[in-house]
């Protein structure tokens, strides 16, 4: 069976357009009536589990439960849903990059509310299946809730088509999520995935990036996202080789998440006392492998070693050899 996400079906799935057993009534949105002659609970035939979740429980789903705020909030009260808003925790810095294989993601771990410090130690790099991950940018809790909602998805969705979806199919499903969070982020509740996977049709680690309306946005070579990003993709530029290994491009991204940190107030750097470190995931043929903390720490004492005798990081050759 085709499927909308994976690009092998055009048109909306289950929608009434379909022949055969499955056709019906487009009324029903793929509905089968119960008992009482409405939809029954288990009568929803779609592989999507959002699509499940929102026509029996629609306020369990990410940013359908808003707060109400004024049309025109006083940034300066204090009681102000503006306000209270602002101040939830915020995660910041994500980066990416391809490298020989297979694709590596990395996060810094600070959260921040307003000007303060809300965490040292967020997590914002997380697996999303067996060949996929994702890192997030935004207001801490409806992010967690994107990624465990969007982990579900792509597990229904496996066990109800007996088969995956391909990485850009998983890349259109996440973009249909973020943009149905569209009305909570124009009241401050804004949340920016950046997903990235291996593909194996390809053999290629591939990098998907989004805005608040949607997406996706296929990136090259590498990315970021988050109040550091401008500085972690300028760092990147410079460190980037095509083809590098992994090890190779996990220490670029944590050179980069430095760099980021060391301009962006945002962004946290390595915190050595307190034994914090970036988190960083490789995604190849072998599957989504997190790197230990042990693994994280030598990468990270290594970069600030490093800048010890070099605070600006290491130098690119001004010409091509």
């Amino acid at each position: 069976m085709g499927s909308y996400f994976d690009g092998s079906q055009s048109g909306p799935y289950f929608d009434g357009s379909q022949s055969g057993p499955l056709a019906g009534d487009p009324r029903m949105s793929g509905r089968v009536p119960g008992a009482a002659g409405g939809p029954s609970f288990m009568g929803l035939q779609t592989s999507s589990f959002t699509d499940f979740l929102a026509s029996h429980s629609p306020g369990l789903l990410p940013g359908r439960v808003v707060p109400s705020v004024p049309a025109e909030p006083d940034p300066r009260a204090p009681g102000s849903g503006f306000q209270a808003v602002r101040d939830l925790p915020h995660a910041t810095t994500i980066v990416a990059a391809v490298c020989h294989g297979g694709v590596v993601l990395a996060g810094d771990r600070r959260a921040t509310a307003g000007n303060m410090i809300a965490k040292r130690d967020v997590e914002k790099v997380f697996r999303s299946d067996e060949f996929s991950g994702m890192g997030y940018a935004g207001t801490g809790s409806v992010g967690i809730e994107f990624v465990r909602l969007f982990q579900v998805e792509l597990e229904h969705y496996e066990k109800m088509e007996g088969r995956s979806l391909s990485l850009e199919g998983k890349a259109n499903r996440l973009a249909w999520m973020v943009r149905g969070n569209l009305a909570a982020a124009m009241q401050g509740l804004v949340v920016v995935p950046l997903f990235v996977g291996y593909d194996e049709d390809t053999d290629l680690g591939r990098i998907f990036s989004y805005d608040v309306a949607g997406g996706p946005y296929e990136e090259q070579r590498f990315y970021s996202i988050g109040s550091g990003s401008l500085f972690a993709r300028g760092a990147l530029k410079k460190l980037y080789v095509d083809d590098m290994p992994v090890g190779d491009a996990a220490l670029a991204c944590v050179q980069a998440l430095y760099d980021a940190a060391d301009d962006d107030s945002a962004t946290g750097g390595p915190d050595l006392p307190r034994r914090i470190f970036p988190v960083i995931a490789s995604i190849t043929a072998d599957g989504f492998r997190k790197l230990s903390d042990a693994e994280g720490a030598q990468i990270a004492e290594q970069v600030v070693q490093e800048r010890l005798t070099r605070p600006d990081g290491p130098a690119a050759a001004l010409r091509n050899s």
